[in-house]
């Protein structure tokens, strides 16, 4: 594992990544995250009787749109041209909770884990706003890097115990 923070120069002064002498490579990312909520909220979500409409579809919209802008919210990320961006929504009816998985892809020369984070992040944002008005107690958790892929450090793949939420 490299120690050293990359965003920093040797003065300690914040700074984008070089990656002009990178590889261009094939690079996928996956994130997920939880939105915790009142029985009654799920179900309301889980019979589209939203009077806002299908919270979900517009969750997976939200989130694609947020790995787009991923750029412009995090200010040392690299805006990327990316070639997919997939959102998955499993209803938990044990737990009362919408689980959110991303995933990113693209040819580049830097990683899309910021992207796939961001990704979850908006659509679990998303869920929270569409539905506040009915449950203001819904809990945002658990958002984390599930596996990286492509570039000099190859795949990675977060710990079994790290990706049970």
């Amino acid at each position: 594992m490299n120690n050293e923070l990359s965003h920093f120069d040797k003065q300690g002064n914040a700074q984008m990544v070089d990656v002009t002498d990178k590889a261009v490579t094939q690079r996928e990312a996956q994130a997920s995250g939880t939105v915790t909520m009142l029985p009654e909220t799920l179900a309301l979500i889980a019979s589209g009787g939203h009077k806002k409409g299908d919270v979900l579809a517009v969750a997976r919209i939200a989130g694609i749109q947020g790995a787009k802008k991923c750029s412009d919210l995090i200010p040392l990320c690299h805006p990327l041209m990316l070639s997919s961006v997939k959102l998955e929504f499993a209803l938990d009816y044990e737990k009362n909770a919408v689980h959110i998985k991303a995933r990113c892809k693209l040819a580049g020369q830097t990683g899309v884990e910021m992207e796939a984070l961001t990704a979850v992040s908006v659509a679990a944002l998303t869920i929270y706003d569409m539905c506040k008005a009915v449950d203001k107690g819904m809990i945002v958790s658990d958002i984390k890097l599930l596996a990286k892929s492509g570039g000099r450090s190859g795949e990675w793949f977060a710990e079994e115990s790290e990706t049970k939420s």
